[in-house]
């Protein structure tokens, strides 16, 4: 359904630009934006680089073993359906370090990983209270570190690009707490509606 309103949206606007005229300057932008781009991906890519030798420096320096023990007891707090010893505490736990990092794409295979073991352990085709527990934190944006914010604004020469941090943690705080809160409570209207 999204390809086919992208579809849409690009046949809608190239036909508008015939219509108006304007199709020299449409080229122009898609020309323009498309070698920007490249230039900010690649910008994008040293940056993550970056980070992710820092997140191996932090795993073989047991680091994010610590961050882990830190938050396994959470973490079985807030899916008491999967087993204390379960790999797919481990992914979550992983999933969730690599996040608070701003690594997303470091966090998107262990996220997947996660959701495989807790459809095994559901043995269900529909999503468990702890899958959707994951899916709403794992939306709420849980990040400390914005890497990939961070690396965009040094990409485009801003003065202060870590100024973000404080404005991140805040946002971070009141979205997981948020969406923590509102898990539960759909969780528990739907159990008193059941019964």
């Amino acid at each position: 359904m999204v390809n086919i309103i992208w579809v849409s949206m690009a046949a809608i606007g190239i036909i508008y630009a015939m219509l108006n005229g304007t199709m020299d300057q449409v080229n122009e932008a898609i020309f323009s934006s498309a070698s920007e781009a490249v230039t900010l991906s690649i910008g994008l890519i040293s940056v993550l680089v970056f980070w992710l030798g820092i997140m191996k420096v932090a795993e073989k320096a047991g680091i994010l073993a610590v961050l882990a023990k830190l938050f396994r007891p959470l973490i079985i707090k807030l899916f008491p359906e999967i087993p204390k010893d379960h790999p797919a505490i481990g992914y979550i736990l992983s999933n969730v370090t690599a996040n608070i990092f701003g690594l997303g794409n470091a966090a998107t295979p262990m996220g997947i990983k996660a959701m495989e073991q807790m459809k095994q352990l559901s043995g269900s085709e529909t999503a468990s209270r702890s899958m959707i527990t994951f899916l709403a934190l794992n939306t709420s944006s849980l990040t400390i570190i914005p890497t990939t914010v961070i690396a965009i604004r040094m990409q485009y020469q801003s003065a202060s690009p870590t100024e973000i941090v404080g404005a991140t943690i805040l946002a971070t705080l009141i979205s997981t707490i948020s969406a923590i809160i509102i898990d539960r409570i759909f969780y528990h209207r739907s159990k008193w509606g059941a019964s």
